[in-house]
């Protein structure tokens, strides 16, 4: 070929360089992100009077029970700690370099602030109240929409709707479950066509109230105050519910009727709450007033079962009473009569109702509490202290990551670039697809998904063996594995990049030395191969799947 032919040649050579260029930039795009410079440097001084008192009523607890509290955490952990708390999912190695170059004062106070805002918050916490509520379940599809209803939860934490408002119209809505969102609580109860009164009572006390009194459907309640009869009495609140060709609506001419276990004739049974009568209103539809008594500001029941949920999800257990008494989310006992005798949970409790039920301060104020801050590890080497400090949240609880942590940080972990709803449409179809069929396969804990649970040996063949992580490490243009091993200069940065993103922190001296040395060893294996399989070790450690 002479030169004429190659001057022919250029202008097409030209277009066909620029488009790799571009595909490279896109599928490459800079490891180190820059921060956003904008001004945030306020100050958050809304909550510092409750911060300071929760964080002494602990200090007094541990004095009193003799205990010392294990150190504060590394933040690279804290953030860790918020990120799969909040969003579900470990940090990107984006949002850490970002991190990195934070010098804002109380920079993880920002950044709380900043992860409530961004849209994964309210998709995550939605899917975790609408648990709480209606639970996983799909049936009946004709009268129930369980994806309309979590929609509708997504947009009440996005606007930060007070959180007695929400559950206000929850348990009051009335219309079609199409129209009317909150009415699929109520359709979530249908069986055979027929709204269930006793699914409604017991599922009510159990989310809004925080309370267990479904054994009192057919008995009084063995080990509290809950009997018979209040179960009845709060059913008969929903026995004018019925469906018709509007949707859900009151027939207030019907009475709600049950079988005596004893005579076995029918009775009527009259609406009636199990304490503080004073509270209902005097209007309204049954559910009306239900909904009011149930949200209202000194049934303390309904403040300390929503700030007791919130501190479950924060933490990854419910909160403890006191050793060594442990209560489950939705199974909280009776409060003080005395205000003055509670506990952090009812300091939280308190201002919470005084935020007029911010959820958003809510957060904030638990994730810059002390308690929150500690690590997980303490130099007690005695058992007994040790399960001591744990009970009395002297260390912050080890808890494993629930399904949904699991295959949201495994994704994560594959991507460079942060997976939220400004990624690619084909990465979040690939990341819905992969979550779907993953916990299908790992199983998902429903309704009870606080509840603690040991892994399996199936789970974690399944991390090590399974479809997602070897389409979401395989060497492609966006994957993380391959870009690490092409854009980091040396081993000693491959290794440092590869343990921030998938345990969000730096490798220790020993684990530094054993990789090297393991790779000076193997010197005819290419290093997408070895950033691979460093990936496989790191992600199916006992690290990657609990939250310390």
């Amino acid at each position: 070929m002479n030169w004429k032919s190659i001057i022919l040649y250029l202008p097409a050579a030209a277009v066909v360089i620029g488009l790799l260029l571009v595909v490279f930039s896109t599928a490459f795009p800079p490891v180190y992100a820059r921060i956003d410079n904008a001004d945030q440097q306020q100050e958050i001084t809304e909550f510092n009077s409750t911060v300071s008192q929760v964080n002494q009523w602990f200090r007094n607890d541990w004095q009193s029970a003799g205990l010392s509290q294990a150190p504060p955490a590394d933040e690279k952990i804290l953030l860790r700690r918020l990120s799969l708390a909040l969003h579900g999912t470990i940090p990107s190695l984006e949002e850490l370099r970002r991190f990195e170059t934070d010098k804002r004062p109380n920079r993880l106070q920002q950044w709380c602030r900043e992860m409530l805002e961004d849209p994964r918050f309210a998709d995550y916490f939605a899917e975790r109240f609408t648990r709480a509520f209606v639970g996983t379940q799909g049936e009946p599809f004709l009268v129930f929409r369980r994806d309309r209803f979590r929609n509708w939860i997504v947009e009440q934490l996005k606007q930060n709707r007070p959180y007695n408002q929400v559950v206000q119209e929850i348990i009051s809505q009335d219309g079609l479950w199409t129209g009317e969102p909150a009415t699929n609580f109520m359709t979530h109860a249908v069986l055979n066509g027929d709204v269930d009164e006793n699914k409604l009572a017991g599922k009510t006390v159990r989310a809004v109230l925080g309370q267990r009194i479904d054994c009192a459907q057919c008995h009084d309640h063995p080990f509290a105050d809950w009997k018979q009869h209040d179960f009845e009495g709060l059913a008969a609140y929903f026995g004018q519910v019925r469906l018709s060709a509007f949707g859900v609506e009151d027939r207030k001419n019907q009475e709600y009727k049950v079988e005596d276990r004893i005579t076995l004739e029918e009775r009527t049974v009259q609406p009636e709450v199990p304490f503080q009568e004073n509270l209902l209103p005097d209007s309204g539809t049954r559910r009306e007033q239900l909904a009011f008594w149930s949200t209202h500001p000194e049934n303390r029941r309904f403040s300390r079962a929503a700030v007791n949920r919130i501190w479950a999800l924060m933490f990854g257990k419910a909160f403890s009473e006191g050793a060594p008494y442990y209560t489950r989310v939705d199974d909280l006992p009776d409060p003080e009569d005395d205000e003055g005798t509670g506990t952090a949970l009812d300091l939280l409790a308190d201002a919470f109702v005084a935020s007029n039920y911010n959820i958003k301060e809510l957060i904030q104020t638990i994730a810059a509490l002390e308690v929150y801050r500690l690590d997980s590890t303490t130099d007690e080497i005695d058992d007994s202290i040790v399960r001591q400090q744990i009970d009395h949240w002297a260390v912050f609880p080890l808890i494993r990551l629930r399904p949904e942590q699991v295959v949201g940080s495994m994704l994560q972990a594959a991507s460079i670039k942060t997976i939220d709803q400004n990624s690619h449409l084909l990465i979040r179809t690939f990341k819905l697809i992969n979550e779907n069929d993953f916990l299908k396969e790992y199983g998902d804990f429903g309704a009870d998904e606080l509840d603690e649970r040991a892994g399996t040996v199936p789970q974690a063949l399944l991390r090590m063996n399974g479809k997602l992580f070897e389409e979401s490490t395989r060497p492609s243009p966006f994957n993380a594995t391959p870009r690490i091993a092409l854009a980091s200069g040396s081993p000693e940065h491959i290794l440092e990049t590869c343990f921030l993103t998938c345990l969000t922190r730096s490798p220790s001296q020993e684990e530094k030395q054993f990789f090297l040395t393991q790779w000076q060893e193997e010197k005819s294996v290419r290093w997408p191969q070895r950033t691979h399989d460093l990936y496989w070790a790191l992600i199916n450690s006992p690290e990657f799947s609990w939250n310390h």
